[in-house]
Parts: C-alpha cells; sequence; structure tokens
C-alpha cells in the first residue's frame, strides 16, 4: 500500500469514528486498524494483548508491546531496532488513546444545571453533596413532585480531575473547596500552622464525594444498632443495610454473590490492587494473624484489598451517578452557585429559602417541604442562622429563636497519622509514575492503573479492646497509601514538614495511615456572626479526651507488628523514618514519643459528623427525630453526616449515601427496598 492510500485509509477511518458512521461495536476495531495502515506495521489486534500487559507493568519497554520484537516487520527494520517506528506508534497510540476516551471509554458527564428557575416547587433540598444529590434524584422520580436542588458551589462537568481518582489532593483549596479552618486546638496539631486544622470540605455538585478517597465503607453493624438502642427507631443495621444496597453496584466479581453486597445500584464499587505493593500489604497483614475478610460483609475486623466508588478508572460520585442519571427530568431543576443564607418560617412550619444566586438575592417556595443536605458544617450553620439552635448562642447575634435545640453540638471527627516508611524497592507511587505518558495512556484506554485509585491500596480494621463478639465494633484503621509523601498539603510548619516529609520527591515508600474510629472527643461548631458569609468557628476538641490518645498509642504499637513481619522486612520497611527531632526529648517509641507524634502530626480524615443529632423526640441532646424532622418545626428535615448520633467506625460517605436513600422514602412515604431485606 501507498503512503498515500495509508493516509486516505486512515483519513477514511477517522471520518467514520468521527462522524458517528461505526456502530459502537466497530469502533475498537477502527481504532486498532489506524496504527497499522498509518504505520505499515502488524494488525493491530494482534499486539493489542502484549500491549495491554505491557501497559500494565510500570517496568516493561516499549518492545515488549510486539510480539514479534526483534524480527522484520517493515522491510529490513525490526520493533527493536526502529526508533523512528517506535516514535510514531507512541504517537499513534496516544492519539487513538485519546479519542477512545473521548467518544467511547469515557463517561457520558451531562450538565444537568438549570439555566433559569422558578419561584415555586414542592421541596427544596439544600446541598447537593453526597446525601442532597440522591435525594434529589430519587424525589424527582415521582413525576407529580417538583424538586429544586440548590448548591453554593458549581458544576461537576466544568474540569476533568474532578473524575481523576488519583488528583484529589489537587482539587484542595481550589474553588471547589470550602477551605475551612478550625481554632486553634489546645491538645492537638502542635505541629500545624497556627495549631489549626485544615478542613476541605466539597463546594459543587457531588460535594465532598467529589473530593475524598473514595474508600467504599460502612461501617459496623454494632454502630447502627446502637443507633436503634439510641432511641434511633427504624436505623438499625437490618434496617439500614437495605438503603446500602440498593445503591451498590458492586464490580467485585468474588463479591457479587454475597449477601452482604448488590449489584444494579448507581454507585459503582470496584477494587484497587494496581501496584506491586498492594500484595505486600495484605500479606504482612496475614502475618500478623489477621484474615483476609470482606470489611463490609460479616467480620469488621481484619485485612482487605480496597472497595472504592470508582467505575472504569472514574469516580463515582453522587453527581455524576444519581444528577446524571435525573438529566432530562423535567421535574428536577438543579441550581449552581447558590448560597442558601436563611430558612422562612410561617407558625414553625417552613415556607422556603432566602439565597443569593449569581450575586442577587432570591427567594424560593417549599410547598412541602425543605430538606438540609449541606453538610456536618454547613447544615448547623444554616440552621442557627434561620433561628434554630442554642438559645442563648442565638439571642448573643441577635438571632430571632424559632426553636431551641443543641444545633452545633455534638461534633465528632474521624483522625489520622501518616506513619511514612521508605522501602528498598520501588514498587509503590511517585510523582514521577503518575506524571509518565504511559500511565496517562493506561488510564485514559483501560481507565486502569496507578491513576485509577486515590494512593489508598488495601484497609485492615483492629479492635484495641477487650471483647469476646466474634465481630468488633473496630477503634482503629490502617488505609495503605503507596507514596511517600513530599509536598506540604496540610499545613505543617515548615520545620515538621522539612523533619517528617520525604527529603526530596519520587523516593519509593509508603505511608500506613492509622485512623481513630471511636473518637471520645466531642466539638462545636457555632456562628461567629449572622453574617451567612462568615466561616463558622469549627471547635473539635481534638484529644480533650485522653482516652482517643490511648487508643492511638495502641494503633501504633500494631503498626511496629506490622512493620516487623517478614513482608515488610523484604522490601526494606522499617519504623526509623518516624524517629523526629521534635519529640527527641523523649526515648523513641517510648509511650511518652508517640504521645508527642500524635499531639503534633494527627489531623482530621474528613469525617465530621453529629452536628444535627438524631435522636428520640424527647431525647434534649438531638436536633431531628427519627424521621429526620427537626423538632419542634413542621416542613423541615436534616439528611446528612450531621444526623448521626455517633459517628460510624469507618469513612463516612457510603453511610452518608444510605442516609440519602433513606431519607427519600421517609420523605416520600414509601418503602422502596422490600425486595433487598436479607436475612443474615
Amino acid at each position: 500500500m501507498s503512503e498515500a492510500m495509508k493516509l486516505n485509509r486512515t483519513a477514511e477511518m477517522m471520518h467514520q469514528i468521527y462522524g458517528g458512521q461505526a456502530s459502537e461495536a466497530e469502533h475498537a476495531d477502527l481504532l486498532c486498524d489506524v496504527l497499522p495502515v498509518a504505520a505499515g506495521a502488524l494488525p493491530f489486534q494482534t499486539i493489542l494483548p502484549s500491549l495491554t500487559s505491557w501497559l500494565s507493568s510500570p517496568k516493561a519497554s516499549l518492545a515488549d508491546a510486539c510480539p514479534n520484537a526483534g524480527k522484520p516487520v517493515i522491510g529490513a527494520y525490526s520493533w527493536s531496532r526502529s526508533m523512528e517506528l517506535q516514535q510514531t506508534l507512541s504517537i499513534l497510540i496516544a492519539i487513538c488513546a485519546i479519542i477512545y476516551f473521548t467518544w467511547f471509554r469515557g463517561p457520558s458527564m451531562p450538565s444537568v444545571v438549570t439555566e433559569t428557575l422558578d419561584n415555586e416547587y414542592d421541596y427544596i433540598v439544600v446541598g447537593a453533596g453526597s446525601a442532597g444529590a440522591v435525594i434529589a434524584s430519587r424525589l424527582s422520580e415521582d413525576v407529580g413532585s417538583r424538586i429544586l436542588l440548590l448548591e453554593a458551589g458549581g458544576d461537576y462537568t466544568t474540569n476533568a480531575s474532578y473524575h481523576v481518582p488519583i488528583q484529589f489532593f489537587d482539587l484542595q483549596k481550589t474553588s471547589a473547596d470550602w477551605e475551612y479552618y478550625t481554632v486553634p486546638q489546645k491538645y492537638s496539631h502542635q505541629g500545624m500552622v497556627e495549631e489549626r486544622s485544615y478542613w476541605p470540605r466539597g463546594r459543587l455538585l457531588g460535594g465532598s464525594s467529589i473530593f475524598n478517597s473514595m474508600q467504599y465503607t460502612r461501617g459496623s453493624r454494632h454502630d447502627y444498632d446502637e443507633w436503634a438502642d439510641m432511641g434511633c427507631n427504624g436505623w438499625s443495621y437490618e434496617d439500614v443495610l437495605p438503603y446500602f444496597l440498593k445503591s451498590e453496584d458492586m464490580l467485585i466479581d468474588d463479591l457479587k454473590s454475597s449477601k452482604y453486597h448488590n449489584t444494579g445500584g448507581y454507585i459503582g464499587v470496584s477494587t484497587g490492587g494496581v501496584t506491586p505493593i498492594a500484595d505486600v500489604y495484605l500479606k504482612a497483614g496475614q502475618e500478623m494473624g489477621y484474615k483476609l475478610n470482606d470489611y463490609n460483609g460479616e467480620i469488621h475486623q481484619g485485612w482487605s484489598p480496597m472497595q472504592l466508588t470508582i467505575r472504569n478508572g472514574v469516580r463515582s460520585s453522587t453527581s455524576l451517578e444519581f444528577l446524571g442519571r435525573a438529566k432530562g427530568r423535567p421535574n428536577l431543576h438543579v441550581g449552581i452557585h447558590s448560597l442558601v443564607t436563611k430558612i422562612a418560617f410561617e407558625n414553625k412550619r417552613a415556607t422556603g429559602v432566602y439565597a443569593i444566586r449569581n450575586g442577587r438575592k432570591y427567594f424560593f417556595k417549599a410547598n412541602k417541604e425543605v430538606i438540609v443536605s449541606a453538610g456536618a458544617v454547613n447544615s448547623p450553620q444554616l440552621l442557627m442562622l434561620s433561628g434554630i439552635g442554642p438559645r442563648e448562642h442565638l439571642e448573643d447575634l441577635n438571632i430571632k429563636v424559632e426553636a431551641d435545640l443543641p444545633v452545633g453540638e455534638n461534633l465528632q471527627d474521624h483522625m489520622l497519622i501518616h506513619m511514612f516508611s521508605p522501602i528498598t524497592e520501588d514498587i509503590g507511587i511517585t510523582r514521577n509514575k503518575i506524571d509518565n505518558w504511559v500511565t496517562d495512556l493506561r488510564y485514559k484506554m483501560f481507565g486502569t492503573g496507578i491513576k485509577s485509585i486515590a494512593g489508598l491500596d488495601a484497609t485492615s480494621f483492629f479492635c484495641t479492646y477487650d471483647t469476646k463478639q466474634k465481630d468488633c465494633a473496630a477503634d482503629i484503621q490502617f488505609m495503605m497509601y503507596s507514596g511517600y509523601m513530599d509536598e506540604n498539603y496540610l499545613c505543617f510548619k515548615d520545620d515538621v514538614a522539612n523533619a517528617y516529609l520525604a527529603p526530596k520527591p519520587n523516593l519509593p515508600g509508603f505511608s500506613t495511615v492509622i485512623s481513630l474510629l471511636d473518637p471520645r472527643s466531642v466539638g462545636t461548631i457555632r456562628l461567629k456572626s449572622d453574617d451567612p458569609f462568615e466561616y463558622p468557628l469549627i471547635d473539635p476538641k481534638y484529644f480533650s479526651d485522653n482516652r482517643d490518645v490511648d487508643t492511638y498509642i495502641k494503633g501504633i504499637r500494631l503498626w511496629e507488628k506490622y512493620l516487623a513481619t517478614p513482608a515488610m522486612k523484604k522490601i526494606g520497611a522499617t519504623v526509623n523514618k518516624m524517629k523526629l527531632p521534635f519529640c527527641k526529648q523523649h526515648k523513641f517509641q517510648s509511650d511518652d514519643y508517640w504521645v508527642c507524634v500524635v499531639r503534633h502530626l494527627a489531623y482530621t480524615v474528613y469525617h465530621p459528623a453529629g452536628t444535627c443529632k438524631m435522636g428520640r423526640v424527647d431525647d434534649p441532646t438531638s436536633v431531628v427525630d427519627p424521621q429526620l424532622r427537626v423538632k419542634g418545626i413542621k416542613g423541615l428535615r436534616v439528611a446528612d453526616a450531621s444526623i448521626m448520633p455517633n459517628v460510624i467506625s469507618g469513612n463516612i460517605n457510603a453511610p452518608v449515601i444510605m442516609i440519602g436513600e433513606k431519607a427519600a422514602d421517609l420523605i416520600r412515604g414509601k418503602v422502596t427496598v422490600d425486595h433487598l431485606k436479607r436475612k443474615l
């Protein structure tokens, strides 16, 4: 075939792809054919399996992509000797990958934003985060109801980074982040600037489900049974499991048939295992004496591969999965850049909301209900600005009291600490690998590789207390982060960062992220003023209860045993990196030493909860009843992490989605999960 004929055939194929003349079943063959036509090489179908294997291996060379490496394929040339052909092939593969990702493999991300809003709706949902997006989507399934979803931030379709798992750190301190900071902490954050904790919170459609590290964790069954024992009827594990199952689309083959999992829901749940070190994590866990298990199944404690809210390498956020599927429903309007500043009341009934939208003030009327799903910071802030909160606090700010309730109390949060370990084998994740064109190509073509996770590649749960329960509620969690962090994302003081973080980029290592799951320290959220644009005062009171520090020390002792396993020794992992100068007054590895380290370095896992506590109507510490109705006010509910009586034993995104699913049924007055009830 002449060069002109090759180019003509290539152009013809591209025209078929771009012009939509090829069927979905034919597009892959067309794309594969482009390479041999343009390069005059082998039929691409014969090298695709090898190419896929090559892209899966971070140490493979380009020659490994061709099964005939070293053999003549174009005249006297061979794959191993023809640099020009290698470059041509690389460029063409990259072009095809981009076309394939953009037109075929990439997820459909239609904007769901409504440009012109009406003045009146049946339901108004405030906040389009992990719960709010679910609630609005489910309510809009009833064609006779008209729903308005208001979000202070922007659209989830405007930035591709929102959907690439490895880039979650890159979204912090951007326009998609509320970027909260706590008040200075007395007992913790001694290594942080001003002793404050930086709290990133999602400010866009999808909320913090766009922002998190995507671990799909429900917590322990005992968490929900405890809620029920506290008077939250209808919230036991048996009650809430069907709502977890409703939203779940389990993509892990080994778990699809489990009675604890489901397929066909909106949220994709997949696994990681994308780095060689992932297998080492699990082997070392077994060498500690723990079994591999499904932490969302019967037994909470033990080691496990990650379960992640990721579908085909794309973040499975509530905006993409729930709002995206609701695209085109005429009864759902979605308003962005719309900050709700106050809830309106008449005779103790919520009648609508005031909002600042694109610089103008609006009032939207709610004929049935207002549902506040703005998160554990913004929900209590909005309630207090509207006159629902502690009477004395509101009167001090000259805010008219509509209901005297303990809003902003009961603030609970998980903490974490990175325990870094340099290693002698380059089997994890580095910045060079993330930025490598092979990594990018593999991700865009197949949705796999290190860009398809947030860096976390195994997890474990431990009960450090004495118990005879077969399945205990864990109080310590390990999350294995396959990189050695060198950038100061977390506002460490300069001298602390210099001693603690990696001395330069791209060094092989990993972090055992130790999380405290059963915090006893409880804080508050208070208004700073009656100005809705002024951030509230966040005081978690971290480590104000010494039992939290004691539990952390037990967790660190488990970490020491973990690094002493043969699997960890084989890769050169040691505790020595955690010998830090700012705690040198204490003997290394003594209890006092680790107390010093924890008080300097531990910070939030981004799991604030409890600030609009659910409980019995006669419980003076509760804000909402078990139907999520604000006590003493009609037509107003709260549904997000703020309603948790106690924070659950694990990452909270999946439970918040569950809360959204159950809230939608409560609001609609129906049960949609009878078919998902399981005999356990």
